[in-house]
């Protein structure tokens, strides 16, 4: 299986969980994920599948949405639920609705943030989080982060409980965010609730679903391969000039298409879905070095493209 399964994560689990129950139902070896999400949070898990997995540096970098919710009052140290309170603080009774928002407005952009101790973030070797346990505290540097969209959803003036949506970047830490917006506020606060809603394309809507492949990158323009010999040098890894006899045309050729069900653990992980007549809710990604290519209309793998040449970068038969 080539492609990439959207799961929708449940409370509790780890992302590791969810890639050793894939492959102990699939029996497929290579499996990764993109973008960890931590036991306490939820939600889009995208899940890359036999060669997919090579897909993984180009999916990290979309961007994320998630909904969140800030206990005000009160530090943990870890920033969330799980870590054990360790300062308090009064809650500004002036704290109403309108003023959140104003100042949700003012994470709006690029700005730079420090990753927290109590992350899987390594330095030198070792992960932030194992060194926390331990007593250590190390210096950490800051690193850029854009906020592209921010909305408050809730205030509960009796629980002290914000709720809030945000579209982020990679490598954005929601914790430290709303340990942030909580010091905007006049106060303390920690997260205890954490829902990602999306990766890039991918959408809580997608959970259960299976895109192969091929589908992934269907809005790339198509190389089409001519010639055996032009064929042996692209599943060999030799660059090939783009010329006339290896066309770059973006007009649609027949796709792989899938129709399966299946079930792990009882669990909503996969629908494979048949795409028939092109439905371009398939269409998660357009990049412009990558292409997909075809020989005698058959789609057999993903090439790059520099400088007027192309070089494999997946394939999908056998040599």
């Amino acid at each position: 299986m080539d492609g990439i399964l959207i799961v929708d994560k449940d409370e509790g689990k780890t992302s590791f969980d969810v890639i050793r129950d894939v492959r102990k139902k699939y029996n497929e070896k290579k499996v990764g994920h993109i973008g960890t999400l931590d036991p306490l949070a939820s939600g889009v898990l995208p899940i890359l599948m036999g060669k997919a997995t090579k897909l993984s540096d180009y999916l990290m970098e979309h961007s994320k949405e998630y909904i969140a919710k800030i206990k005000l009052g009160e530090l943990t140290e870890t920033g969330d639920r799980e870590g054990k309170i360790i300062k308090t603080q009064d809650v500004p009774k002036d704290i109403n609705s309108e003023k959140i928002q104003n100042i949700l407005n003012e994470f709006l952009g690029k700005t730079y943030q420090t990753p927290p101790m109590y992350s899987a973030l390594k330095i030198d070797g070792k992960k932030l989080y194992e060194l926390a346990r331990s007593g250590q505290e190390i210096e950490r540097k800051p690193r850029k982060i854009e906020i592209t969209d921010i909305d408050l959803i809730n205030y509960d003036s009796i629980k002290n409980e914000i709720s809030y949506k945000v579209s982020c970047s990679k490598g954005t830490y929601i914790r430290v965010l709303s340990e942030d917006i909580a010091k905007k506020l006049g106060t303390l606060g920690y997260m205890t609730y954490l829902r990602r809603t999306r990766v890039g394309n991918f959408t809580l809507a997608d959970s259960g679903r299976f895109i192969p492949i091929g589908n992934v990158f269907k809005n790339n323009s198509k190389i089409i391969i001519k010639s055996q010999d032009e064929l042996r040098k692209f599943l060999n890894g030799v660059r090939i000039k783009v010329n006339n006899n290896l066309l770059k045309i973006d007009d649609d050729l027949p796709k792989n298409n899938f129709s399966e069900k299946m079930n792990l653990h009882n669990e909503k992980y996969i629908n494979i879905e048949k795409n028939e007549d092109n439905n371009t809710k398939n269409n998660f990604y357009e990049t412009i070095n990558l292409h997909n290519v075809y020989y005698n209309e058959k789609f057999i793998g993903i090439c790059k493209e520099d400088d007027e040449s192309i070089k494999r970068f997946i394939v999908l038969i056998d040599n």
